[in-house]
Order: C-alpha cells, then sequence, then structure tokens
C-alpha cells in the first residue's frame, strides 16, 4: 500500500502529533508499505526533503504559530501537490489536520484519493490561547475538513463526542500506542531519583508542554505538601512565567527517549494538570512506567485511568483536590505500589504495532468502501 501522511508536525518537533505521525510512518514502513510524510520545515530551516526517519519526507515552507513559535503553520505552495502526484498514494493520512491537512484534504479529493483523518489536538482552544479567534471559527474549519474525509479517527471517548457534537460523520476510535519496552519499572533509577528528590520523601513529577493550555500551575498547592519534591519536564512558551510562580518547582527541560524513560520510572507520582488532552501520551508512558498517576477527569486520561484501580482522577482545573490526591499517595506506600503495577498492567501490551495494525485495519475499510462505491 502506498501512503502518504500529511501532518502538521513531524521530528525534531517534539509533541503528540509529531510523535504519532513518527511511529505511524515507522510501523507502515515494519508493515512493508511504502510512506511519504509531508510537514512543515521547521524553525532551524533544515533538512527540506530527503530521510527525517524511517521514509521520505517532503518539507513545505512555514512560519512561526504567532504567540507560539514551536508551532510551524504551512504556507500555501506546490509541494504537497507534487508530493501526491509523485507518490500515487492509495491513502492519504491526515495527522492532525487544520492548515496543511486541510490542502491535504483538497489535493487528495481532486485525485479522488480516500483520505483517514486522525483528530488529535483541541485546535479550537488552540485557536482563542494563540491566535485571539474564536473557538468556532476553529471548529467550522475542522469540521469542513473531517466532515470531507472517508473516515475520522478520534484518540478518547471525549473525543468523540466533542466531533459528534460539531457533526463530523464517519467517527472511529483509534487509541495511541505506547513502547512499552523503553517505558518500563525497570527503568527507575534510585541514584537518580535520591538527586532530583534531594532529600524528600516523595517524588512527584509533570511531563509535557508548558503552554497555557496545560494548567501546569496548578501543580503549586501540591509542590507545598511536607515532604513533597516536584520536577517538571518540557518546555513551552509558559516556562518562564511557570519558573517565577513555582520557585520551589525544578525544571529540568527537555528530555527524550531513554532519558526521558528514565526520568519517568524513577518518580514516585507522575501528576498531569492539562484538562484539554484529547488523549494525553504523558499519561500513558507513567503507567507504562510503572508510577501511579493522578490525571483531570476530563479529555483523554479517564479512557486510561480507572479511579481507584490504575491511578486516580480529580476535578480538572481543581489545584486543591490534585494536592490532596497526592498527598494521600505520599502516605500510602503500599497504594502507590498497588496502583503503578495495575497501570502498567492496563496499558503495557497497547503497542505501537497494536495499534499500528488498527490503523491498517481502517485503510483497508475505506479502501473497500471506495471499491464498493465506484462498482
Amino acid at each position: 500500500m502506498r501512503v502518504v501522511i500529511v501532518t502538521e508536525s513531524f521530528p525534531p518537533d517534539v509533541n503528540g502529533v509529531a510523535h504519532c505521525a513518527l511511529e505511524t510512518a515507522r510501523h507502515l514502513v515494519r508493515r512493508g508499505h511504502d510512506a511519504l510524510v509531508v510537514a512543515p520545515l521547521g524553525a532551524d530551516g533544515g533538512p527540506d526533503g530527503g530521510r527525517a526517519g524511517p521514509c521520505p519526507v517532503v518539507r513545505v515552507p512555514s512560519v512561526p504559530l504567532p504567540g507560539y513559535p514551536q508551532v510551524r503553520l504551512a504556507l500555501p505552495g506546490r509541494r504537497l501537490a507534487a508530493a501526491l502526484d509523485g507518490h500515487r498514494p492509495d491513502v492519504v493520512h491526515l495527522a492532525s489536520p487544520f492548515v496543511l491537512g486541510a490542502r491535504g484534504m483538497t489535493a487528495a479529493a481532486r485525485r479522488r484519493v480516500p483520505v483517514v483523518a486522525v483528530y488529535q489536538t483541541d485546535l479550537g482552544r488552540y485557536a482563542r490561547a494563540y491566535l485571539g479567534a474564536g473557538g468556532g471559527t476553529a471548529w467550522r474549519r475542522i469540521r469542513a475538513v473531517h466532515a470531507a474525509a472517508d473516515r475520522t479517527l478520534a484518540p478518547s471517548r471525549s473525543a468523540l463526542r466533542d466531533l459528534a457534537a460539531h457533526g463530523v460523520p464517519r467517527l472511529r476510535l483509534w487509541p495511541r500506542g505506547v513502547d512499552s519496552v523503553r517505558f518500563h519499572p525497570a527503568r527507575r533509577d534510585e541514584v537518580l531519583r535520591s538527586s532530583l528528590a534531594a532529600g524528600r520523601e516523595l517524588l512527584v513529577g509533570y511531563v509535557g508542554r508548558l503552554a497555557p493550555d496545560k494548567d501546569v500551575r496548578l501543580l503549586a498547592a501540591a509542590s507545598r505538601l511536607p515532604g513533597v519534591r516536584t520536577v517538571v519536564i518540557g518546555d513551552g512558551p509558559s516556562a518562564p512565567g511557570l519558573r517565577a510562580a513555582l520557585p520551589g518547582v525544578r525544571f529540568l527541560g527537555r528530555r527524550t527517549g531513554d532519558e526521558l524513560a528514565r526520568l519517568v520510572a524513577s518518580l514516585d507520582v507522575f501528576v498531569h494538570t492539562g484538562r484539554y488532552d484529547t488523549f494525553c501520551q504523558a499519561v500513558q508512558e507513567a503507567m507504562a512506567g510503572g508510577v501511579p498517576v493522578v490525571a483531570p477527569a476530563a479529555g483523554g486520561p479517564p479512557d486510561l485511568v480507572a479511579h481507584g484501580r490504575t491511578g486516580l482522577l480529580v476535578p480538572p482545573g481543581d489545584g486543591a483536590a490534585l494536592r490532596d490526591a497526592v498527598g494521600l499517595l505520599a502516605g500510602d506506600r503500599a497504594l502507590r505500589a498497588r496502583l503503578g503495577a495495575a497501570g502498567r498492567t492496563a496499558v503495557e501490551h497497547r503497542t505501537w504495532e497494536v495499534v499500528g495494525d488498527e490503523l491498517l485495519g481502517h485503510y483497508e475499510d475505506v479502501l473497500t468502501d471506495r471499491t464498493a462505491v465506484a462498482a
């Protein structure tokens, strides 16, 4: 099968869209399919083509998103159309389509190529937070793109409900995979943990973007609990303000790969604060690492965390509830061990290979449906 992945972000970018697009490309190549990625050109200007992963990548010119320069917006041009004409795909895969993805939808429709669109980001909230545009405007664009797709895949039940409420048809659930070999309890490093905890009894950590939509300031009350040391792993436009607002928190910056997996496994408790995540890969990776999780009962986390069994869910946006959940875990080592082990069991078999094969099934379904219509 020949597949073109049109994605709004791709490595070296570090975010959920880029990571999922990379793992999708890897799985296609692993299964013997012919993949091509089309993505915005990065801020560093290169490379603008060739291989930046498991398959060829075509880069299109881009500009930084106002207020969030780490995010790039693709500019109009002919590279996308030329890439589709050169690769002659059987299926076009749109990863979190909005700007480049919308053009990919139009180009695929003109060529009568089936499209699978993967919804991944609450772009209505992004538009309000970073562009000053209304969420309704963003949702009209989202609906127009996804309504034209042969199938839209949503990562969680919450995302499915949002899409259905906005009139998007042909919806299916498709979760994200996890590298349960890399993110593993065996990565725990007691020496590293002790150095980060700095004599405190409990090491609490957050991993993710440092941006307004993540509500990282909610860590304030939990970080002031006696015996608790809090670390934040990640970067983003809110980093300077958060460093000032959370003086007792240690900021470690962006970490990736095996280093990130070692840091995650070395935590005693993982805390997520953002209420708008459509899935929340960081929660799943912490669970794979055997770390008990505290997360908001909103967005993607309720699909991952069974409250009281594989982690704790708290009301979204409630810093006091988050503090109380951390305090409960701080005083109960056995509960931490039980939740961490159950969390690992819940996600360890949800590998990228498993969900990648599910994705191939979706491709085959839309191809079959197109063939039936043509007949």
